[in-house]
């Protein structure tokens, strides 16, 4: 019995050293081991032999197993070696080489301009203010004091979702939002999107940007309005910056006044950027209208305020030179990246 116990542990030798990988060294360890396997099958027949030889049998069997579970721990171990080293060869990093370039982003010119105006308003006091872009007809143009005649209510200029709801086609649409939400009294900037039923070309877009400015308090009077946008066009354009005020019509206020600033071009002398005239107009304004004031539940009678519509993209073509309203919508990187 002994003998066989040497063959087995030698034909086990001879087979881990052939072993490869780790699933054949538990290959032979079930062989040897396992409930089936050689030595157990050894073991069990001891219980036929006489108690000297059963003596003499178990202690060489425990000799042959705890020489054979060290032979198979070294190669185990030894194959897990192996493993280690072809996979750290396989994955093999050369820190040499160059890393990838990082490709940083940068703001879009109508998000620094959004960014620049909205900076410049908080520093006057007032506060970031958001409506929908889907807005009630009620809101976008009854309440702003729009009659139903007005060309802007025709499908030809405005989205309809239906006969009650529209893309809204300006900002003023939060002004009565604001007027029946906000506390009293109140100085926002009303930034978004806004649509129209405009074909695109170098100077119109459905889609477009408006930042509307609005204030209700009492006593606010028109220098309020002139100084508050003076002072925006300075921090604009530049301090050497110079603004007028022309009469104009808005349905939503009165008096109202289309504002023009000195060309930051030529400085008011006359080029191709102003045509000639030394000015530029950005934006319009006025006295919010008393019915509007209504419609957002205001007494008329103890508060006044004043509403400014200005078109971000205008501001931002003008800002940087920018002579197609289209290279901002065509996501163009080349475009983007020059306004770092």
């Amino acid at each position: 019995m002994q003998e066989k116990l040497s063959k087995m542990l030698e034909e086990a030798k001879e087979q881990l050293n052939k072993a490869a990988s780790l699933a054949d060294t538990e290959e032979i360890r079930v062989k040897v081991l396992g409930k089936k396997g050689q030595l157990t099958e050894i073991l069990r027949s001891m219980g036929k032999l006489p108690p000297e030889e059963k003596k003499a049998l178990g202690m060489a069997a425990n000799k042959v197993k705890a020489e054979f579970e060290q032979l198979l721990a070294e190669k185990a171990a030894e194959v897990k070696a192996k493993a280690k080293e072809a996979k750290f060869k396989a994955e093999k990093i050369d820190v040499t080489e160059p890393g990838k370039e990082i490709a940083y982003g940068v703001k879009h010119p109508i998000t620094q301009t959004i960014d620049e105006v909205v900076e410049i308003f908080k520093s006057m006091g007032y506060a970031v203010y958001e409506g929908p872009d889907v807005d009630t007809v009620y809101n976008t143009f009854d309440a702003l004091n729009s009659p139903e005649n007005h060309p802007a209510r025709d499908m030809t200029d405005t989205f309809y979702i239906n006969e009650d709801m529209v893309l809204r086609p300006h900002t003023s649409s939060a002004e009565i939002r604001a007027e029946l939400e906000l506390p009293l009294p109140y100085k926002v900037l009303i930034p978004g999107r806004c649509y129209r039923v405009d074909t695109p070309d170098a100077t119109h877009s459905p889609t477009f940007h408006q930042i509307e400015m609005m204030v209700i308090g009492e006593d606010i009077t028109m220098g309020d309005l002139k100084g508050s946008l003076d002072h925006m066009a300075k921090r604009l354009f530049g301090p050497e910056t110079r603004t007028k005020f022309r009469p104009s019509h808005f349905p939503f206020t009165e008096p109202s006044a289309e504002m023009d600033v000195s060309c930051f071009k030529c400085g008011g002398k006359g080029c191709p950027v102003c045509k000639g005239s030394g000015w530029i107009e950005i934006l319009g304004c006025g006295m919010t209208h008393p019915h509007v004031h209504q419609a957002g539940g205001i007494d008329i009678e103890k508060y006044t305020g004043f509403a400014v519509g200005m078109g971000v993209e205008r501001i931002a073509m003008l800002k940087y030179g920018i002579d197609d309203i289209r290279f901002l919508y065509e996501n163009d990187m080349r475009f983007i990246e020059q306004f770092k």
